[in-house]
């Protein structure tokens, strides 16, 4: 298995706001430098890098700057994530386009996989249908991916609609889409994780790996929460998984260089 970093921690995640108006031009993207972000991951000893559509797109017109990044740092750009509400039918078309391109900078750059979250919570609760919605775009996602030499993966994520580890069972029985397990969200939702990785373990596309506070829901660098890592990785192991662990840490209170050097002493220290 090979160790890369999110660049999330970098500025935290935000949106365009050019999506309020126009839902094809909705991104996710870092509000930090990515330059900085790529030199830190590099320097802290990983060897690949997850960065947001929106922070990917900024490159689109000017290619070779990133790829010179990633030579400069011997990074390999390993995923690309993306979202979308997905159970609006009306705006379910533009969403995709944006997916559709988020797929086509992930093969520009030489990413092998497409990381998607969403699932939107309607102001009135959430019908069985929704489900039903979500399913069927996460099948079209996963053949834009396939279209395009990617595999696609899919993220539970709070404040979605795949929260707990009944609604992710739900949009399994739903969608053939992989599964990309995140061990503070999956255990905020009141699921184990390793439980979960256990469970689909033909699903396992993408491994997504930070700890948290449960008392606060605060996610932390790895080895200073309450999730359960020996027994994580011992289940990445048991279901076959051999691919890529990506660091994932939304915030952090200090540097975020540092926060990536924390992590990998835990992970060098846990993978033996």
């Amino acid at each position: 298995m090979r160790l890369g970093y999110h660049s999330i921690t970098w500025g935290g995640v935000t949106g365009d706001a050019t999506g309020v108006t126009s839902v094809k031009d909705l991104v996710y993207r870092v509000p930090g430098d990515m330059h900085r972000a790529l030199r830190d991951i590099a320097a802290a000893g990983y060897a690949g890098v997850e960065m947001f559509d929106g922070n990917v797109a900024d490159f689109a017109d000017q290619p070779d700057e990133l790829r010179g990044l990633l030579a400069e740092t011997g990074l390999s750009l390993v995923s690309v994530y993306t979202g979308a509400n997905f159970v609006y039918s009306e705006i379910l078309p533009d969403e995709l386009y944006r997916v559709r391109r988020a797929a086509e900078l992930a093969r520009t750059f030489g990413a092998e996989q497409l990381v998607v979250g969403g699932g939107a919570r309607r102001a009135d609760g959430t019908p069985d249908s929704d489900y039903d919605r979500l399913g069927e775009a996460l099948d079209t996602v996963t053949g834009i991916a396939e279209e395009h030499g990617l595999s696609a993966c899919y993220h539970p994520h709070l404040t979605t609609i795949v929260e707990s580890p009944g609604e992710v069972e739900k949009i399994f029985t739903r969608s053939r889409i992989g599964f990309c397990p995140d061990t503070a969200h999956l255990a905020a939702g009141g699921g184990e994780p390793a439980a979960l990785i256990r469970r689909y373990p033909d699903r396992i596309k993408h491994v997504h790996l930070k700890d948290l506070d449960t008392a606060t829901t605060t996610f932390l660098p790895l080895g200073e929460g309450e999730i359960d890592f020996t027994d994580v990785l011992t289940a990445v192991r048991e279901v076959g998984y051999d691919r890529w662990l990506i660091v994932e840490l939304d915030s952090y209170h200090g540097d975020p260089a540092e926060a990536a050097r924390i992590s990998k002493t835990f992970l060098d220290k846990a993978l033996g």
